[in-house]
């Protein structure tokens, strides 16, 4: 037990460069307070103490901002970065060495039955504001952009961003064009755009109809 709270203790200093002592990691770091709360929810849930489960689930929210499911499997050194926001389903399962970042959601499409939350796979990255919903797996060594949606299947080894989410990088060679997550595609900017031009080329054109009509007025004259 100890050696496990240890091991979640030492991921906080190899994850993030502002952590100073054990003592600041343990009494200020919400994602760690969040996680040792589920270890004990999810005790609970599995041992069909599902109200009181809930219960120390929704405590732990309260204090930390972060929610998570006491049904939700979490793997080994898993680390959650300012985890404000942060939502994890009930049925979803996630490996080891998986880091997420504020406003995270692993998360569901609808009110389906069964297993309905992501499966996210070792040693992925979760970036900020990104959604991964729906009963799918994010494969070993990925990473999510931040404010990407992701609605299908993510192959071991890929980046991906946008919304919806789609894959840029696969087993290191391009797809597409490789963003990082501070520098995603805005599609509302985007359409922006394009109606802008669109308007631009009707005044164009109405402008150019003037023209004709005053033109073609003088010479009638």
């Amino acid at each position: 037990m100890f050696k496990r709270l240890r091991e979640d203790i030492e991921v906080v200093f190899e994850q993030d460069p502002a952590a100073r002592s054990y003592l600041e990691v343990i009494l200020t770091y919400s994602g760690l307070h969040a996680i040792w709360a589920h270890r004990i929810a999810h005790a609970f849930y599995k041992g069909r103490f599902f109200f009181l489960a809930r219960v120390i689930s929704q405590i732990s929210r309260f204090f930390t901002g972060i929610e998570i499911h006491p049904g939700a499997k979490i793997g080994r050194r898993f680390f959650i970065d300012h985890g404000m926001g942060v939502v994890i389903g009930e049925t979803c399962e996630i490996g080891e060495n998986v880091i997420v970042f504020q406003g995270v959601t692993l998360g569901g499409t609808g009110k389906e039955k069964g297993k309905r939350h992501p499966t996210i796979q070792d040693n992925v990255l979760i970036a900020t504001g990104a959604k991964v919903l729906g009963s799918i797996t994010v494969g070993e060594n990925s990473k999510i952009g931040a404010g990407s949606v992701v609605l299908k299947e993510v192959p071991p080894h890929s980046t991906v961003v946008g919304i919806p989410g789609r894959v840029v990088i696969r087993d290191g060679i391009k797809i597409k064009h490789d963003l990082n997550h501070t520098d995603l595609p805005d599609p509302i900017a985007d359409k922006l755009k394009a109606m802008e031009a669109e308007i631009q080329k009707l005044k164009q054109e109405i402008e150019t109809s003037k023209e004709g009509k005053d033109s073609h007025g003088h010479l009638s004259v």
